[in-house]
């Protein structure tokens, strides 16, 4: 069964940093893409960050500089290192993993941030 838990979110000021995890179990972990998206209420789902697996990333220009994802195939876990973290970042940030051999996809549950002073 395969499985994401992302963790790491939370309540920061406005210039404050958060580091989200997200690990991975039941997949061959090295062999799939990952991704950061985040939920804002009444908003779509929207990348943040992408690492292929080859660790090549990727970042829409709302956080480029600002957020950095990173991966340890070792411990199955990506994570989202976020800096100057800004209100409009406040969302339901999620993890997903897309496989590079089939068209499988899963997603985390999600862990709410919240940048508020």
């Amino acid at each position: 069964q395969v499985q994401l838990v992302e963790s790491g979110g939370g309540l920061v000021q406005p210039g404050g940093s958060l580091r989200l995890s997200c690990r991975a179990s039941g997949l061959f972990f090295s062999r799939y893409n990952m991704g950061w998206y985040r939920q804002a209420p009444g908003s779509q789902r929207e990348l943040v960050a992408a690492i292929t697996a080859d660790d090549s990333t990727n970042y829409p220009d709302s956080v480029k500089g600002r957020f950095t994802v990173s991966r340890d195939n070792s411990k199955n876990t990506v994570y989202l290192q976020m800096n100057d973290l800004k209100p409009d970042d406040t969302a339901v940030y999620y993890c997903n993993a897309a496989s590079t051999l089939s068209p499988r996809n899963y997603w985390g549950q999600g862990t709410q941030v919240t940048v508020s002073s």
